[in-house]
């Protein structure tokens, strides 16, 4: 593996030596393959216009997070910006220096990647819808294959400019952003075929959330049984990275597993709300009015979850923290699915009644 990850700090060094004009692009789109984006634009957008494809970003989101936290505290993947301080792999010659960011110093294993696995699977699945609407829409005509090749042109050239991000920065070896894609690509093609997901009810919901937090825990426990530390890798970044202030602990894994699950278990909740009329449609989600009212939708939604994002309260506790952020997130999709569109549905009804009754 010293070879491999000799060759990954090569690939590092070069590209932010030959490429420095490249740096803000690549800090760009390594914030945009972050969930948080699938979460807080993404989703809103989606569901407002197709439900079903918004429901399915969230459980590709959550459940291939989940499997890449599973994988890394399995595969105990190094990350170059602290292996190269610590490797005697260079002997006695001059070890590689490369630059950190703010976004390096990522706190949990690093194979796969996490943020190249999630983009994977979140763009493949809205590739894929966008091209079944087009299908629809258009028939299997010439045109829509060459519009179906341009997106899937798209999709892989988003998925090596997240690559490439992940190792300009340090925060990831070539090898394990590629296995990031393919597993991703995986969570995201087994999604197609998961037809329950459209139909679950809120306890379905809650038995996901809890099977997937206590799965974590018991190989956090069987891990500290076997002697084996399940966060080596906090001290590590803790140790070697550029400035303090870097290290989050909103990157820990705990603190993406509470997020994740947290955001599924209020997914659930939401789609079934009494307020959220779930009349006769195609997978069983709301869709009330025409284009006006999908557009104020999302619209709203959009600017309110990041104001929700932005809360964050000073806290003294790990456990807080967490559970705080499970909270948080599970009011994002309450938000989206629930009080929005009820809000907007109220405020239409008054534009409507004003302009019956003009005042005179």
């Amino acid at each position: 593996m010293d070879t491999i990850h000799r060759y990954g700090v090569s690939s590092t060094q070069y590209l932010q030596v030959h490429y420095p004009n490249m740096q803000d692009w690549f800090l760009f789109i390594s914030a945009v393959a972050d969930l948080r984006t699938t979460f807080l634009v993404f989703f809103p957008v989606w569901f407002h216009f197709q439900a079903a494809t918004g429901v399915k970003l969230v459980w590709v989101a959550v459940v291939g997070d989940w499997l890449n936290l599973v994988c890394k505290w399995v595969l105990f993947g190094e990350r170059p910006y602290w292996w190269v301080q610590e490797t005697f792999f260079y002997g006695n010659s001059t070890v590689p220096q490369i630059k950190q960011f703010p976004m390096t110093c990522e706190t949990g294993p690093g194979s796969p990647s996490g943020h190249a696995m999630g983009a994977a699977g979140v763009y493949h699945a809205m590739i894929s819808s966008l091209a079944s609407i087009i299908l629809k829409c258009n028939g299997n005509g010439r045109q829509s294959w060459c519009i179906k090749a341009v997106l899937w042109a798209l999709f892989w050239c988003i998925q090596i400019s997240v690559c490439l991000s992940r190792v300009f920065i340090a925060a990831h070896f070539p090898h394990q952003v590629i296995a990031g894609v393919l597993a991703g690509v995986a969570v995201a093609k087994a999604f197609d075929r998961v037809i329950w997901i459209h139909g679950a009810r809120f306890r379905s919901y809650v038995q996901t959330t809890l099977l997937l937090i206590i799965v974590a825990l018991g190989l956090y426990v069987l891990l500290d049984a076997a002697a084996v530390d399940p966060l080596w890798s906090l001290a590590k970044a803790r140790k070697w990275c550029a400035r303090p202030e870097w290290v989050r602990l909103e990157t820990t894994p705990f603190a993406s597993l509470l997020r994740n699950t947290g955001t599924l278990f209020g997914l659930g909740l939401a789609l079934n709300l009494p307020l959220v009329d779930q009349a006769a449609t195609e997978c069983g989600y709301v869709v009330r009015g025409v284009a006006p009212f999908r557009l104020a939708c999302a619209g709203a939604s959009l600017p309110l979850l990041h104001v929700l994002d932005s809360f964050r309260p000073q806290v003294h506790t790990q456990l807080l923290f967490y559970l705080l952020s499970f909270c948080k997130s599970a009011t994002m999709p309450l938000a989206t699915i629930g009080v929005v569109p009820y809000c907007v549905d109220r405020a239409f009804s008054v534009v409507r009644t004003l302009s019956k009754h003009p005042r005179k």
